[in-house]
């Protein structure tokens, strides 16, 4: 069985580079298709894969504002020739699900989250404030097309899997589509736990100080 696995981008080692490196143990002669690569930013397990970058790639300035490109990823993401593969995994937070597979393979894709950019954090994104008035104007002429690709590209998927209930629910709300729930790699050795059970909640926060939970 020949394997392609596509993550959205690889410029550093996050949640969804832990999943990465899963997908490479499980398969480790696929082949891994993602928008673009900074080469030294994630683990030696992703980087000695056979990476094939997209034309973003070749952008100017890509290292550090490849999401001002973010109109151009559906278009990205459809250049890479999926021909002679049986199956397509994708690891995606964004567009790596929109991947267009031949007819007679099978195409699972792990979702992080919906495209947050164009969802439920669009203000967070491109609210007054939180970007310039250009930006603003231009993702008011390109939102509503991510939305509908977002939409139509999960018809690809022969499967969806969430990493959790809660993005689950959200799959159903904005793809009104079923996912299983498979719970993501947690790096528990490096946590402790407690005894004391007291009044309080965990909260994460970003580094900017937007909640993010």
């Amino acid at each position: 069985m020949k394997v392609a696995l596509v993550h959205d981008w690889l410029t550093g080692m996050r949640g969804g580079e832990k999943v990465l490196e899963v997908f490479c143990e499980l398969f480790p002669d696929a082949d891994l298709f993602t928008l673009l690569h900074i080469k030294g930013s994630v683990s030696k397990l992703i980087e000695d894969r056979n990476i094939k970058t997209s034309f973003i790639q070749k952008f100017p300035f890509v290292e550090k504002r490849y999401r001002y490109y973010l109109p151009l990823f559906p278009s990205a993401i459809e250049q890479f020739d999926l021909r002679g593969y049986d199956l397509i995994l994708s690891s995606s937070h964004c567009v790596a699900k929109g991947v267009i597979p031949s007819h007679d393979a099978v195409s699972i894709s792990y979702v992080h989250t919906p495209m947050r950019y164009v969802w439920d954090m669009y203000h967070d994104y491109f609210g007054r404030g939180r970007a310039g008035i250009l930006t603003r104007l231009v993702m008011l002429f390109v939102a509503n097309y991510l939305r509908r690709w977002d939409i139509d590209s999960t018809n690809r998927c022969d499967y969806l899997i969430a990493n959790s209930s809660h993005v689950a629910g959200r799959i159903k709300r904005y793809y009104n589509r079923d996912a299983d729930v498979i719970y993501p790699p947690v790096g528990i050795k490096r946590l402790n736990i407690s005894d004391t059970v007291g009044d309080y909640f965990l909260k994460a926060v970003k580094k900017d100080g937007r909640k993010k939970y």
